[in-house]
């Protein structure tokens, strides 16, 4: 059985203006995020001049390998 596409974001403001969620929240990926946490709106860590550190994935891949560690440990 195939899955429903999810219907996109589409919002209407109090004034009448259509809002796109999906193509706001694209277009501004790389955006620094407002905050005292050095990431873009994506999750990617920034060093100076906004230049990105480590990408997201590589963030997520060290974050579930020392989760997966911990869990081993755990155990025994």
């Amino acid at each position: 059985m195939a899955q429903k596409p999810e219907p996109k974001k589409v919002y209407r403001t109090s004034n009448g203006r259509i809002v796109d969620m999906d193509l706001l929240r694209q277009k501004n990926e790389l955006t620094p995020a407002v905050g005292n946490v050095k990431v873009n709106a994506r999750g990617d860590e920034l060093g100076p001049g906004g230049q990105i550190v480590r990408s997201r994935e590589e963030i997520l891949k060290d974050f579930y390998a020392s989760a997966e560690a911990a869990a081993k440990d755990s155990k025994e």
